[in-house]
């Protein structure tokens, strides 16, 4: 990647630094007592909020089924409605089958487990704190008196102005770098055509192969196509980093060179992998989806 590199995408990370997070008189000590009250509130309010979507009954997705529709122009129009106007929507069967699946679902689950739940947050929160501690500047870590409490939402007012002043910078400095990608990717003068062949963001590698061809297989339920199948005609591979399958097609830069294109690709997986191949052509299509082993 030329401008989209896996530097870029972690300065994208650090442009809100300061959302979520409050200003607070005690976040200057270090305060284990502090600590415990803050992380019982938002252990409190998580464990609501996972026990209210557990326990949401899937039977309210039904109650649109049957019912009378008015077009949007008719209905603030202030004229008469009539039989004309409106429409009742039946449901598709195949979607009132999975509704009614996870209604019978829903009538025999277990109990909400109070334990598990707590259990996860206090190892998804020990996770953030390391994250934090790792990927704060390390200037902004060194005024923090403890990582723990800021992870929960709360700093100095110091550290706040130091976050936004961090978090605009960033922003410059991504934007700079977007503009830098733009310009150069209109300067290659490529069909719009040829760019929708590799929109592949969000979607799931699930099989890489190369040889007088490279050919790239993709889960497309996550994505935004449902083309699930690129072809890069006579490929030269610059770079092939271990660990693409599996992971997320991220952003992909596309340039002309003499006998064709140069395809740029970063994924979103364990230590963001990178392809870059040099083709003939590129060429998409969607095939029949294969069983799930």
């Amino acid at each position: 990647m030329r401008y989209l590199t896996k530097e870029w995408y972690e300065l994208c990370q650090q442009t809100h630094l300061h959302f979520g997070i409050r200003v607070h008189s005690g976040a200057y000590e270090f305060d284990e007592n502090l600590f415990l009250r803050l992380y019982k509130r938002k252990e409190k309010a998580h464990v609501k909020q996972e026990r209210d979507l557990y326990n949401l009954d899937p039977r309210f997705m039904l109650e649109h089924d049957g019912q009378v529709m008015t077009r949007v122009e008719k209905a603030f129009s202030g004229e008469e409605i009539t039989e004309e106007d409106q429409n009742v929507f039946h449901m598709p069967p195949e979607q009132r089958a999975h509704i009614e699946k996870l209604i019978a679902e829903y009538d025999v689950r277990p109990p909400f487990d109070e334990k598990k739940c707590k259990e996860e947050y206090k190892e998804s929160m020990e996770w953030n704190f390391r994250y934090k501690a790792e990927n704060l500047p390390q200037e902004i870590v060194e005024q923090i008196a403890d990582i723990r409490v800021f992870t929960l939402g709360y700093c100095t007012r110091e550290v706040m102005l130091q976050l936004k002043k961090q978090s605009a910078e960033n922003r410059r400095e991504m934007e700079r770098v977007s503009d830098e990608y733009r310009e150069a990717i209109i300067a290659q003068d490529i069909p719009d055509e040829i760019h929708s062949r590799v929109q592949f963001h969000d979607c799931t590698v699930t099989e890489l192969l190369t040889g007088e061809k490279v050919l790239i297989r993709f889960d497309t339920r996550g994505g935004f196509t449902s083309i699930n199948k690129l072809t890069l005609v006579a490929p030269e591979i610059i770079k092939q980093d271990v660990g693409v399958v599996g992971t997320y097609w991220l952003y992909q830069e596309l340039y002309r060179i003499d006998n064709g294109y140069e395809l740029h690709v970063l994924f979103d997986g364990e230590n963001m992998p990178e392809l870059i191949v040099r083709c003939a052509d590129i060429l998409v299509e969607e095939e029949p989806e294969r069983p799930r082993g």
